[in-house]
């Protein structure tokens, strides 16, 4: 058992708290898409109760991480690959927005802020510390929309960016994608700190863009392997 699972156990997890576990378990590849997720597995592993458990699995359903089927239970959803194109484009579209919203209303804190985790990233790919640029990349861009306060915003984002699909791909952060990860870092950071809101959000929307190219360039070449 995982130290968070442990902790969810010693004082009984509510239904989001066990729904955060499950979904850091998809995460971590310990859940992969077409997995059933097992209720008695799930009970003993955190700590919840069935009807926790179960609520922990429409919450994730209606994120559209989990299937649910009568008779058959819950599983993690398996995306086509068209899906990830249309989840990208939107992606693309509301995170431009967040960054132009950034550069125009981000306090000097944030926008320094930022500059101090893209630094770190970067010494991530220098050191070969893929797990750990993963975590500061999601709060890089976790940082840039709630700098934006674009609420909104950041809820559709939460829901369309569940990396599902990554777990299918365990090269999605090979040394060769980080630095590209880093180039287009670079190229959003230097507009937002010139106060180039359009520029901000061009960079932002091929940032975006440039993540889903490279997916579906894995997608073919396993295809073609097999």
């Amino acid at each position: 058992m995982t130290d968070a699972a442990d902790e969810l156990a010693r004082r009984g997890p509510s239904g989001t708290e066990i729904a955060d576990w499950i979904r850091a378990q998809i995460r971590n590849s310990r859940l992969v898409p077409g997995q059933r997720l097992v209720e008695v597995d799930i009970i003993r592993q955190t700590g919840g109760s069935r009807f926790k458990v179960r609520e922990a699995f429409q919450r994730l359903a209606a994120e559209g991480l989990v299937d649910i089927e009568e008779y058959r239970g819950a599983s993690v959803r398996e995306a086509s690959m068209e899906e990830v194109r249309q989840l990208y484009r939107a992606r693309a579209a509301l995170e431009g927005l967040c960054a132009a919203d950034f550069t125009l209303h981000a306090s000097e804190a944030d926008k320094q802020k930022l500059q101090e985790i893209e630094q770190e990233m970067e010494n991530c790919v220098d050191s070969g510390a893929s797990e750990r640029f993963g975590q500061l990349n999601h709060t890089w861009h976790t940082l840039l929309m709630r700098g934006a306060s674009n609420n909104v915003i950041e809820g559709l984002v939460k829901r369309l960016n569940t990396p599902v699909h990554h777990l299918l791909f365990e090269t999605f952060y090979r040394s060769d994608r980080l630095r590209e990860a880093i180039a287009d870092h670079r190229a959003i950071l230097d507009a937002v700190m010139c106060g180039d809101a359009p520029g901000a959000e061009a960079a932002m929307r091929r940032h975006v863009e440039n993540g889903h190219r490279f997916l579906s360039e894995l997608d073919r070449a396993m295809h073609y392997r097999e």
